[in-house]
């Protein structure tokens, strides 16, 4: 009998995984919107259910016999929805972005028994899983990358759209970004340290940092590690001065006699401006340095993984490398291949041998490119 896959959000990274789950699994999605028309449904039988997922016993109810939930809810939900799967007992596989410390909610799984294994993205997400990799089998000592999803045109005054939620990606330009330096943890404000970077059938981008390490500065014992968000040359001047001017802050304002906060003004303007609608093309680009030794010989690899937008299918670059990680982890977990218990990082599922391996082969079927090179 087919497994039972229950998604928790139909946007453009949640439909991409419900539509590649459904062609092994039996797949349902739940959204607040109402879904009954979208191409999952029509096109691979998906079954789509109207609901509200923080209603705790609405969600109960539904995924009551699935054998694996997938969360893709935008991050400022992302925390809660969690804690409501785990309370029912179900395995989880999630790619919201949360600001919360998700290791709180570890105690929570073990005690019912379950694995939740979150940020299942492309970073967070791949990014880890590569040091986690081979931190398994070398002692690092430095790890850097850098990593961005843009449109192939650009288009004033942005030259920038989203498959996720405006409200995630703005936290990248607010959240205060912590990285390692020589054994020690330094908080600098978002957007610090730019520098260009050139990549090849692509051109120069703009990196700044990002709080984007997350669970890696508990899981991994690595002195020096940075994470950096790309970004069209100029985005940081206009960025800044949103940021500085109040547009990005969650404190209410009173307006006319009403209060807002400017946060979700922002939010609602940006929307239509950042959506990527059908058709739009759009590249997905992540570099990735780990540097150490094993027996003390030096020792190097360089990841480069690189995607765009699938012609034939449809589906945006940003929602395939999202999306495709999230199903190879999701079938790791339904094949029975990891089943530990508790909030677990995708460093930590990295670890275990061949798994990251796997994943990589999924990720390359799909045809997204990932070349390693060996630096020594």
């Amino acid at each position: 009998m087919s497994k039972k896959i229950i998604v928790l959000g139909g946007g453009l990274v949640g439909s991409t995984i419900a539509m590649e789950l459904s062609r092994q699994y039996k797949v349902a999605v739940i959204d607040i919107n109402d879904l009954s028309n979208s191409k999952f449904r029509r096109d691979f039988g998906i079954t789509s259910i109207q609901a509200d997922v923080t209603d705790r016993k609405a969600l109960e109810k539904h995924i009551a016999d699935a054998d694996l939930v997938i969360g893709a809810v935008p991050g400022f939900l992302g925390y809660e929805v969690i804690k409501k799967v785990i309370d029912a007992g179900k395995n989880m596989v999630d790619i919201s972005f949360f600001p919360e410390d998700p290791f709180d909610l570890d105690e929570r799984a073990k005690h019912k028994k379950v694995s939740v294994i979150m940020d299942c993205g492309i970073a967070p997400g791949i990014s880890n899983m590569i040091l986690g990799y081979h931190n398994s089998s070398m002692k690092v000592d430095r790890y850097e990358c850098v990593v961005g999803g843009l449109p192939i045109i650009r288009e004033w005054p942005w030259e920038y759209k989203a498959v996720f939620s405006p409200a995630d990606v703005i936290e990248e330009y607010v959240r205060p970004a912590r990285y390692m330096e020589n054994g020690h943890q330094v908080t600098k404000d978002a957007l610090s340290d730019p520098e260009l970077i050139s990549f090849k059938n692509i051109g120069t981008l703009e990196a700044w940092n990002s709080d984007g390490l997350r669970t890696l500065l508990k899981t991994m014992k690595v002195p020096n590690m940075v994470e950096k968000t790309l970004r069209y040359p100029g985005a940081i001047e206009y960025l800044k001065v949103l940021r500085e001017s109040g547009f990005f802050s969650q404190h209410e304002i009173e307006v006319k006699g009403v209060k807002v906060k400017p946060i979700d003004v922002t939010t609602q303007l940006l929307l239509p401006l950042w959506e990527l609608k059908q058709g739009e093309e759009d590249f997905t680009v992540l570099k990735a340095k780990v540097l150490g030794s094993t027996n003390l010989e030096l020792v190097g690899y360089e990841y480069l993984i690189y995607d765009k937008f699938d012609t034939k299918s449809g589906i945006h670059s940003m929602a395939r490398t999202t999306g495709y990680t999230c199903v190879a982890v999701a079938k790791i977990v339904l094949e029975g291949l990891f089943d530990k218990k508790g909030l677990i990082p995708p460093e930590i599922l990295a670890e275990q041998p061949n798994l990251f391996p796997k994943i990589i082969s999924f990720l390359e079927e799909k045809g997204i490119e990932v070349t390693v090179t060996r630096i020594y």
